[in-house]
């Protein structure tokens, strides 16, 4: 079953496509639970993890997420967004984990009609799970943003760390590139080491960003990841559209 938790039409706020008209699918359900990166204030109360628990904490929001049959629903609303447009935005498709519907034949027509129909489509994933770029060869064309956990997410690191899925995205999707979130007590512990373990062998584009759901925890974290990134010299990446739109859902 593949379940839709929402979709909107906004900008990128994060990596390498920053502030692109962007059409976003929200996937739901996640392989991961990430507690380590602190609470989210909700109206059920405090939900420990992803900072958008709409699109993984199922025992809450899983009765509301759509239950897509066909990649027609997918064109409609693909469609809905476009129709007024004299250009085609970007999609990005996001979660939640989308690679856990890696093996639905319904989540694959989709990205194979986007990629057909000319559109840059962005899989935003924490790289544990690679597509089947042989069955499947149309993933070549999708780019990558490989958000690999480290390990202030609270994940082991066998279970956030997949090296055969990391290889098989940075070498065979199309420009993929590393997006690592870090908060200031992981940059005094381990940050540096953790990332060039990960991307060792790749001469993918690594691009580091702030922890934060808020405009006041990007206020913490983002100064000391600026500096990271002066001093190791990784890409920094900010989240524009929690600046803009603090923490308002769908954008």
């Amino acid at each position: 079953m593949l379940y839709l938790v929402e979709h909107f039409f906004s900008i990128q706020g994060e990596g390498r496509y920053s502030g692109s008209p962007s059409i976003f699918l929200r996937f739901g359900g996640c392989n991961l639970r990430c507690p380590g990166f602190g609470e989210t204030d909700t109206k059920e109360g405090p939900i420990a993890g992803c900072d958008t628990v709409r699109a993984v904490h199922t025992p809450i929001f899983k009765k509301n997420w759509l239950v897509v049959r066909s990649a027609d629903t997918i064109d409609s609303i693909v469609a809905s967004y476009t129709k007024n447009l004299d250009y085609m935005p970007d999609i990005v498709l996001t979660g939640g984990e989308p690679m856990i519907y890696s093996q639905n034949l319904v989540f694959n027509e989709s990205v194979r009609r986007m990629i057909g129909a000319g559109y840059r489509v962005t899989m935003e994933t924490n790289a544990t799970i690679a597509p089947d770029f042989k069955r499947y060869p149309f993933y070549a064309d999708v780019v990558f943003a490989m958000a690999v956990k480290l390990s202030n997410s609270g994940e082991p690191h066998e279970k956030r760390v997949n090296a055969e899925a990391i290889r098989a995205i940075a070498t065979e999707g199309k420009n993929p590139f590393f997006k690592f979130t870090l908060d200031r007590t992981i940059i005094e512990n381990g940050a540096r080491e953790q990332i060039e373990a990960i991307i060792a062998g790749f001469k993918n584009e690594v691009f580091c960003m702030p922890l934060g759901e808020s405009i006041e925890k990007l206020r913490i974290h983002a100064p000391a990841v600026v500096d990271f990134c002066l001093k190791y010299g990784y890409r920094y990446t900010d989240r524009l559209h929690v600046r803009i739109y603090n923490r308002e859902e769908k954008r």
